[in-house]
């Protein structure tokens, strides 16, 4: 199996971080009333105030008890839910907001009422929405014609709250992911797209390692490298898992089959057998590298359970996270952010040595 190595490492890091109480004020002035559809969405200033605002939500919720007092969020989900459901629900609880859900699973977007309809109406009654859904253009035809922000809490494109919340994990785990060595093995789907552009932000070096034909799209590597030639991140294309594994600070692997492709199960699971995480390819990463996953998982599928149980595992810990990386973004976009003197440049976070 044969890898690329898309862009040139290492390039001179540019300090990622917010530097001043008023760069961070600007930025988050910046965000206020934006729409979250992409990570691509955001700039390199604007997600490094997302991450500092994520670990001072988590460290001292108290701050922020009251900061969107009265502040009214809907989620339209046609899709299952239980890590994002609740983690909005009690994100926007918890900032002294409410949440009202409306299940659309039987009942998708625009079939019962044009898109750019439901989002006149829901403009008038709600400060933000959020959508969990198939398309990505019901994601973007909603921000179009919405007033308030949109956030995207998973669409068949990307999945941008799941990877804030992994790169905020992987800061506590190691501080600064400058330079860390973030390895994906799986299906190149919505989640790796997400992984892919937050690794180019924050300046680590990404490596995507699928099976033929299953790779990310052409138009998220585009992306991605050109974020990275700014950063001084980097990815790396490969179909070996093997090559991919060695040596890496953390190994994310995700479902083979996403919802909406359960038919291609039985199809996909031979092609997906070599790019199980299991004890022997976790044996090539650090000794300090960690397993990821965003979870549901199929055990015995794409990770084994002493992976996914194991003591390098993180997986509840993202889980978690989801709580405080999505209150980060909704202060953001609802105007609530501040800073906490004691969170500047996420906690004093140093760049990682170069190995």
């Amino acid at each position: 199996m044969n890898s690329k190595n898309i862009t040139d490492v290492p390039k001179p890091t540019p300090t990622l971080g917010i530097q001043s109480d008023s760069a961070f004020t600007e930025t988050a002035k910046g965000l206020s009333g934006r729409d979250l559809c992409s990570i691509a969405d955001l700039s390199v200033q604007e997600m490094a105030a997302i991450m500092e605002l994520a670990h001072a939500v988590k460290t001292q919720p108290e701050d922020f008890r009251h900061a969107l007092d009265a502040k009214q969020m809907v989620l339209l989900f046609e899709k299952a839910s239980l890590r994002t459901r609740l983690t909005f629900e009690a994100a926007i609880n918890t900032l002294g907001g409410n949440a009202v859900f409306v299940d659309q699973v039987s009942s998708p977007l625009g079939e019962r009422e044009s898109i750019p309809d439901v989002a006149r109406n829901l403009e008038r009654w709600m400060n933000v929405i959020v959508l969990r859904t198939y398309s990505h253009d019901t994601v973007t035809e909603m921000a179009a014609n919405a007033k308030v922000p949109v956030i995207n809490a998973l669409s068949d494109l990307e999945h941008p709250c799941q990877a804030i919340a992994d790169f905020m994990t992987l800061e506590e785990r190691f501080g600064s992911v400058v330079g860390l060595k973030f390895t994906y093995v799986g299906d190149g789907n919505n989640v790796c797209h997400s992984l892919m552009l937050t690794a180019a932000l924050l300046g680590a070096h990404c490596t995507i390692a699928t099976p033929k034909n299953f790779g990310p799209k052409l138009e998220i590597i585009h992306k991605t490298i050109e974020i990275a030639e700014h950063t001084g991140g980097s990815l790396t294309l490969t179909h070996d898992p093997i090559k991919a594994a060695t040596g890496a600070d953390a190994i994310y692997t995700d479902v083979c089959t996403s919802m909406g492709q359960e038919h291609e199960a039985t199809k996909r699971a031979p092609i997906f057998k070599p790019f199980q995480v299991n004890e022997a390819l976790m044996a090539l990463a650090q000794p300090s590298a960690v397993f990821m996953h965003c979870l549901p998982a199929h055990r015995g599928a794409e990770v084994t359970d002493v992976v996914l149980d194991g003591s390098q595992s993180i997986v509840f810990d993202q889980a978690e996270n989801r709580l405080h990386a999505q209150k980060a973004i909704i202060l953001m976009l609802l105007g609530g952010a501040k800073r906490i003197p004691s969170h500047r440049n996420r906690g004093g976070l140093q760049a990682r040595s170069k190995r």
